[in-house]
């Protein structure tokens, strides 16, 4: 499933969710040393040298936090060790998948991410209404519970896309134009997606949308999905997802394949100028 339960990591079906408390936990502990230490969040922030949204994040349980992230929150809040030894018996929000926690860890610092979606619009451009129609229209059925576990784990990612980010994440995704024209959901949610996403593009000089054209006789992407991201220390890893499954890719000739792959795809979809156009248009006709 995309990403996660369709994208993201996010259970679905058989997907197997954390359902540990320690995120909260680890985020409470840290939130009291702080509190200790006479800061504020935003105090904290430019300490540690990240996003008042990560620090924010991290003490409300809803965000992993990076290994240099609990060495810095460590270091600036005198924790003695309590930290870094708490850090080893956190588990993942509930929502997302056993298969996906080692590249959402990855993710949680990467320097460049690039995807490539034929499914779905990726989990970090939708919005809360296309997850939840995403959500509910791949059987079995979620409960009420797990379809806001889905979603706010889903939404939680979001976060990454931020230009507050030191550094930012340099972003390019190649979405389908069949996916934008399913109407998943509805016009509304349809209509509140695609502002969404122009939104995005416009605002955040991280993010760049490809759209792949209806015809296109020349197609690099027919295997499917996939991700490819660049670590701090410029290593490369790649991610691809099924039914039910997702494999984090780590060896260069594996990559490279794949590399060359989405480089052909960037060469094939629309420019980044032309697919703003596009997206502007399909929300005119709606």
């Amino acid at each position: 499933m995309a990403d996660g339960a369709v994208d993201a990591g996010v259970v679905g079906g058989g997907g197997e969710p954390d359902v540990s408390d320690s995120l909260r936990t680890f985020g409470a502990v840290v939130q009291g040393f702080r509190k200790r230490a006479g800061m504020t969040q935003e105090e904290l922030a430019e300490r540690v040298r990240y996003s008042v949204q990560t620090v924010a994040s991290v003490e409300q349980g809803r965000r992993f936090p990076t290994a240099e992230y609990v060495r810095r929150a460590e270091d600036v809040l005198d924790a003695a060790g309590i930290l870094s030894g708490a850090v080893r018996h956190l588990s993942r929000q509930p929502g997302l998948a056993s298969w996906f926690r080692q590249w959402a860890r990855l993710e949680a610092t990467a320097l460049s991410l690039y995807t490539y979606e034929c499914r779905v619009v990726p989990g970090l451009l939708q919005t809360e209404a296309y997850a939840r129609a995403v959500s509910l229209n791949v059987p079995p059925v979620p409960d009420e519970h797990e379809l806001d576990q889905r979603v706010a784990a889903r939404l939680a990612r979001q976060e990454l896309l931020s230009v507050a980010r030191k550094p930012p994440t340099a972003f390019t995704f190649i979405v389908e134009e069949a996916v934008l024209m399913r109407d998943t959901g509805g016009q509304d949610v349809t209509r509140g997606l695609l502002d969404h996403v122009v939104g995005l593009v416009e605002q955040n000089w991280n993010v760049e949308v490809q759209v792949m054209p209806l015809r296109q006789p020349a197609h690099a992407g027919m295997d499917g999905p996939l991700q490819l991201l660049e670590t701090p220390e410029n290593e490369w890893f790649a991610y691809s997802e099924g039914q039910e499954n997702g494999r984090l890719i780590t060896t260069r000739k594996e990559i490279s394949i794949l590399q060359q792959r989405y480089a052909k795809l960037r060469s094939q979809a629309l420019t980044p100028a032309d697919s703003l156009s596009l997206l502007k248009r399909r929300r005119g006709a709606l």
